[in-house]
């Protein structure tokens, strides 16, 4: 019998905290690694300190490994839309800064398009009152975040922010997308 090959997408997202959006896009089904991290900055080997002045111009993100055949890009970006506001330059919720900007960096051709057109289509619908201000960029150079912040709402649920911040967008997702979650 042979086995069966799994081909692995990559997809990066920021949007507010990464802790939000590991917690959630980990539940996702066909997802294989859900990674926090900086992207899109100046800073050669950025740390959390220097990425939170806003200065090195890097965004919390996460960089999301997904097996194509069991969650579409179009079903990733229906998840990331919905869980934080992509209509706030700068900030989510209290968290502000250029390093929290709702922004995707498309690892392919495919993806800036898919992007663009989900954009498009939220405009469209009216399902915010404010226009949609996520930015869509090809990918730059993805930089892991420190082993603390990995895994960070598991590690901690019971941390103020994972409670009041996290947890109901993990709420959120799983109230949402029934369907996309592990099972």
């Amino acid at each position: 019998m042979a086995e069966k090959t799994i081909q692995i997408d990559s997809a990066i997202f920021g949007g507010g905290c990464f802790w939000c959006l590991e917690a959630v896009f980990c539940r996702v089904k066909g997802v294989q690694a859900v990674t926090s991290g900086y992207a899109g900055g100046q800073m050669p080997s950025p740390d959390y300190r220097a990425v939170c002045t806003g200065g090195t111009g890097h965004a919390e993100v996460v960089r999301v490994d997904f097996d194509p055949a069991e969650v579409s890009y179009g079903d990733l970006l229906a998840v990331f839309f919905a869980i934080h506001d992509p209509t706030t330059p700068n900030r989510q919720g209290n968290d502000v800064g250029t390093q929290y900007r709702s922004v995707i960096f498309a690892v392919s051709g495919d993806q800036q398009l898919l992007a663009q057109r989900a954009i498009a289509d939220l405009d469209a619908s009216g399902e915010y009152a404010d226009p949609v201000v996520t930015e869509v960029l090809p990918a730059s150079r993805f930089w892991p975040a420190e082993d603390y912040h990995q895994d960070y709402f598991a590690n901690n649920p019971n941390q103020p922010y994972c409670r009041l911040v996290v947890a109901p967008k993990v709420d959120k997702f799983r109230q949402r997308f029934a369907e996309l979650q592990h099972r």
